[in-house]
């Protein structure tokens, strides 16, 4: 169950460094067609996006330092707190901007949380 936990960490790691991508350095290209935006409106949203990209960031880097410390302890701490991270905001951007990303960030975070506690 451990490899399954890893193997879930890494993908929700993955998502949230395209999504930092998408929010930040790809948004008024890719990231607007992803989101639906006419120039106009990524023009105007882009410095809010980047922040939020920033954020997105950070809990990818969370989710690495579970990969990257040698000390199994504070590994574990990074990558539980990293998908809670990840799972809470799925559920605050579900309720607030579209319910998919429930399922593209809430989803795979708490296989991963349910996947790690089980391992």
């Amino acid at each position: 169950m451990l490899i399954a936990a890893k193997v879930i960490a890494a993908l929700v790691f993955f998502i949230h460094v395209y999504i930092f991508l998408l929010e930040t350095v790809l948004f008024k290209s890719r990231g607007r067609k992803v989101f639906g935006l006419s120039r106009e409106q990524a023009d105007m949203m882009a410095p809010a996006m980047s922040n939020q990209g920033c954020y997105n960031g950070f809990l990818a880097i969370a989710l690495a330092c579970g990969f990257l410390l040698p000390d199994t302890a504070t590994a574990h701490a990074f990558t539980v707190y990293g998908l809670a991270c990840v799972a809470i905001a799925g559920i605050w951007g579900a309720c607030t901007v579209h319910i998919r990303i429930l399922f593209v960030q809430t989803v795979p975070a708490a296989l991963g949380l349910v996947a790690l506690y089980l391992a």
